[in-house]
């Protein structure tokens, strides 16, 4: 517990004070009410500002574990017989404007986000302000018939992603949110151009993988087979056994490869 204390790096409370006061001067606010998050997060501290506000707070501990992260992804990659396609950015600022950048896109592209505020820098941290979505729930935690009827809206706007030249990089089930008017994506990594292809097939790997554990298998497949093409299916194999050995997967790459060969057949 304390090597992952050391790790994830923790921001002291008069550096997080600075950016509080930061926040009420850009906001115009005399008060701020300000809730942590409990969330397993290496990358940043996030809290909700006045129920307005998803802040991340971005240290320089935060941008050295996303190089190491970002290293061994690439070296999964290596494993599945492709090149590295994820990217770092050098500083904590840098990290915060891509995820707005990110989140932009997604939203230009008529996929569901949060609205993009600003990045700004204090003291050498990079702070991301997103806008706060109320009443949501992970993809994760929903119950297995609504993951079902979700399923083939998750193919659907991550092909629309693929179609306009994007892809996610970490999509993972807590990375879904679900909503009454749909489902959200959150904290899209970064990819470079030239491994977009591949990126697209490690997406649609970490899809299956998050959905596996949820409903199985053959719905799975199935729900993907509804968008994608056999051949798009065929290449995410590549990458099953490379997104199999993160810690945050835990699913059947058995049973989806076995699903998978059925399709292709």
């Amino acid at each position: 517990m304390e090597l992952r204390r050391l790790v994830r790096g923790r921001v002291s409370w008069s550096r997080l004070e600075d950016v509080a006061r930061e926040l009420a001067r850009r906001y115009d606010r005399d008060t701020l009410h300000i809730r942590f998050l409990e969330a397993d997060n290496w990358l940043s501290t996030p809290m909700v500002v006045n129920d307005e506000w998803f802040v991340k707070v971005i240290s320089k501990q935060n941008s050295l574990v996303h190089a190491l992260f970002t290293t061994g992804r690439n070296l999964g990659a290596f494993s599945s017989g492709t090149e590295g396609f994820f990217e770092h950015f050098g500083t904590p600022y840098q990290m915060a404007e891509h995820e707005l950048e990110a989140t932009a896109k997604l939203r230009e592209i008529g996929l569901n986000a949060p609205k993009p505020i600003e990045v700004f820098e204090v003291d050498g941290l990079g702070v991301l302000v997103l806008e706060y979505l109320p009443d949501f729930h992970t993809l994760d935690t929903a119950p297995e018939e609504e993951v079902n009827e979700l399923a083939g809206d998750l193919f659907g706007a991550l092909r629309q992603m693929h179609d306009n030249h994007l892809a996610h990089g970490d999509l993972r089930a807590e990375n879904v949110l679900v909503r009454d008017d749909g489902i959200y994506f959150i904290d899209a990594t970064n990819v470079n151009d030239e491994g977009m292809y591949d990126a697209r097939s490690y997406d649609l790997a970490c899809a299956l993988a998050a959905l596996e554990p949820l409903i199985g298998a053959k719905a799975s497949v199935e729900a993907a087979g509804a968008t994608y093409e056999k051949e798009d299916l065929v290449s995410a194999v590549d990458f099953l056994d490379f997104v199999n050995i993160r810690p945050d997967h835990d699913f059947d790459a058995g049973a989806l490869k076995g699903e998978i060969d059925k399709q292709a057949a």
